[in-house]
């Protein structure tokens, strides 16, 4: 069972869909559509509201000149270690100024959440076993050090994680 889940709990009746040739939205669903099919429709009529899947071989820059019509964008994680998708969200927040809804949809892991979030992302579609619990038991895991800079910063440290004093012997 898939749940989506932002940082103030799991949402209940979602309207977004990702379609495939098998899923098609019903009247009550919006349909998350492929970047290709997302831009053919835009072109074709002026429909805001709009919702796009990223897949990790996609240059999300294609989306730029259609964002503001868009409500939600999707970034696939279709595997543990493909990565690629934090690059899309991280460009996507950072670089073209996105700020509706952004979406982790596929391999979505509790590990990998915090970092998810760190990069912009505010919305999950959660169906690993491990992480709906540990989400419905409150317990995300910290990453208590950052030295990189994100869509969304890090509280203040106190110091220099790098910086290391030595006392003589």
């Amino acid at each position: 069972m898939t749940r989506i889940w932002r940082e103030t709990g799991f949402v209940e009746n979602d309207p977004w869909v990702i379609e495939t040739e098998e899923v098609k939205a019903t009247e009550s669903q919006k349909a998350l559509l492929p970047l290709d099919e997302l831009i053919e429709k835009a072109e074709a009529s002026n429909d805001v509201g709009l919702g796009v899947v990223i897949r990790p071989a996609d240059d999300v820059r294609r989306l730029e000149p259609y964002l503001y019509r868009l409500e939600i964008v999707a970034v696939d994680f279709p595997a543990f270690n493909d990565g690629r998708a934090f690059s899309h969200a991280s460009l996507l927040r950072e670089r073209l100024a996105y700020k509706n809804e952004l979406r982790a949809v596929g391999d979505v892991l509790i590990d990998q959440i915090p970092l998810m979030l760190r990069v912009g992302i505010d919305s999950f579609s959660v169906k690993n076993a491990t992480a709906l619990k540990r989400l419905e038991e409150g317990r995300l895991p910290g990453i208590p050090v950052h030295y990189q800079p994100t869509a969304r910063h890090a509280e203040k440290s106190g110091g220099y994680s790098w910086r290391r004093r030595t006392v003589p012997a």
